[in-house]
């Protein structure tokens, strides 16, 4: 399995909207080379090729496995969540790991909570493990699962800007994630 867990294909759902777009880089660069599916917003009119065209052409060489070390993205276009799972476990055949960026509310596959520890127990919460991200405020998890390093700023800024950040704990604390069981 090159290295990942139990599942190939995990998705991140995280109520805060920057921990929405950073959570998936992470979970992929921990495991060096994967696949980042952006399954929310998949319907809004995109100007590169979707994950949707692919299904409905076919995948052109270069889509099918990656072809060099990294993180690559890939918009889901308009497909539902069981048809992104559907495409999602088909690529896992091919890439050693697939991070689907869902909400939890309709994704039919293994769902990774995360949660910003801003105070107390978040009200989103729901009992279970999750990936609590840490803010450096001495707040603790509501619950079990692992407890992400602070992140730099500097390093926020990047990731959404489309760069990925430097190796480094950050992105070393997500690799455990994928050897747990999600629901």
């Amino acid at each position: 399995m090159d290295g990942v867990g139990r599942s190939r294909v995990l998705a991140i759902a995280a109520p805060d909207p920057v921990m929405s777009v950073i959570a998936p880089v992470g979970l992929a660069a921990s495991v060096g080379t994967a696949l980042i599916i952006d399954h929310i917003g998949a319907s809004e009119p995109r100007p590169t090729r979707t994950l949707a065209d692919t299904a409905a052409e076919g995948p052109r060489l270069d889509e099918i496995s990656p072809g060099r070390p990294g993180v690559a993205r890939i918009i889901a276009g308009p497909l539902d969540a069981a048809e992104t799972l559907a495409a999602a476990e088909s690529l896992a055949t091919r890439w050693p790991a697939v991070v689907v960026r869902a909400a939890d509310s309709d994704w039919p596959g293994p769902v990774v909570p995360v949660h910003v520890l801003y105070g107390p127990a978040p009200q989103t919460w729901k009992e279970g493990a999750a990936v609590w991200q840490s803010l450096a405020t001495g707040h603790k998890p509501p619950g079990p699962g692992p407890v992400l390093p602070p992140l730099k700023p500097a390093a926020v800024r990047q990731i959404l800007r489309g760069w990925m950040p430097r190796p480094g704990r950050w992105i070393r604390a997500w690799r455990p994630v994928w050897e747990m069981p999600w629901a």
